[in-house]
């Protein structure tokens, strides 16, 4: 589960509400059903209008982006790989990397690959592999407009709630006892369209472009480490290149992992050895 969309959904409904409380309003307030239903149903339908039927019936699939954590893969693990890749390559030949590709199970990883055994020059797998990444961000950019339209019509719906329940309300102006419950609760309206607009809808189609811009830089480290085995360049120089991609701290990250390797490497041989030691004296 992505924590960062539980925790700010739940930190947006908690400080509306205290903030509520604090303020003297009780949160029974907000059990208006008409304005619940003018802003959900209103915004849901505004948005069945504004996309046709394909992109509507991806909104669940949306909802499971955002509230799943991305299993990308790392760029750490993914610049180790290319380096062992490119060792190999140079040892033994780019059709050694057949058998590797039999393991891997990103698509767009093993389609590269395949495509540089086979043979096909640079300019035509970073051609096919960038087709495949613009049509992924158009469907990406196409689930994130969604709610970023939702966000556009909630706050306009809760005024048009708010003016309906004005409405109600001068319709009683000659009774004072109603008229001041009344005029209250024609602005719940307005308030459930901005809190659902500006902490719920434009928040999560924020949260789909940045999940998607990540995709896409992993995506884009595949392609650059793809066309550095196919035109066989150093181990070393595709592990520079690829590293490019990450921040100094990301880098020193990576370093830091790769020198606590041996020392674990070194910890199992040497547990190894004890166990040894103890099968002989056993015997």
């Amino acid at each position: 589960m992505d924590k960062t969309t539980v925790i700010g959904v739940i930190l947006g409904v908690v400080a509306v509400g205290l903030g509520m409380i604090m303020k003297g309003i009780t949160l029974d307030a907000l059990i208006n059903p008409a304005a619940i239903l003018i802003i959900l149903a209103g915004t849901a339908a505004a948005v069945i209008i504004a996309f046709p039927t394909r992109v509507i019936k991806n909104v669940p699939n949306l909802f499971k982006v955002l509230f799943k954590e991305n299993e990308d893969q790392d760029i750490g693990d993914l610049i180790q790989l290319f380096t062992e890749w490119a060792e190999l390559t140079r040892r033994e030949g780019i059709l050694a990397l057949e058998k590797k590709a039999e393991e891997i199970d990103d698509p767009f990883l093993e389609s590269g690959i395949k495509m540089a055994i086979d043979g096909q020059s640079s300019d035509f797998i970073r051609e096919v592999l960038m087709e495949k990444i613009y049509a992924m961000e158009k469907r990406h950019a196409e689930g994130a407009r969604v709610f970023s339209q939702a966000g556009t019509y909630a706050p306009t719906l809760g005024v048009l709630g708010a003016v309906v329940g004005l409405i109600a309300a001068l319709g009683n102006m000659g009774d004072m006892e109603v008229l001041g419950p009344a005029i209250s609760a024609a602005f719940v309206a307005t308030l459930l369209g901005i809190f659902t607009g500006y902490v719920l809808w434009h928040p999560f189609a924020n949260k789909l472009r940045e999940k998607s811009e990540r995709e896409v830089l992993i995506k884009e480290i595949m392609i650059e480490g793809i066309l550095a085995i196919t035109n066989g360049e150093p181990p070393s120089v595709i592990k520079d290149k690829l590293q490019s991609y990450l921040s100094t701290q990301e880098i020193e990250q990576l370093e830091a992992r790769k020198d606590t390797k041996p020392a674990t490497e070194t910890d199992d041989s040497a547990t190894s050895d004890e166990a040894e030691t103890t099968a002989d004296s056993v015997e």
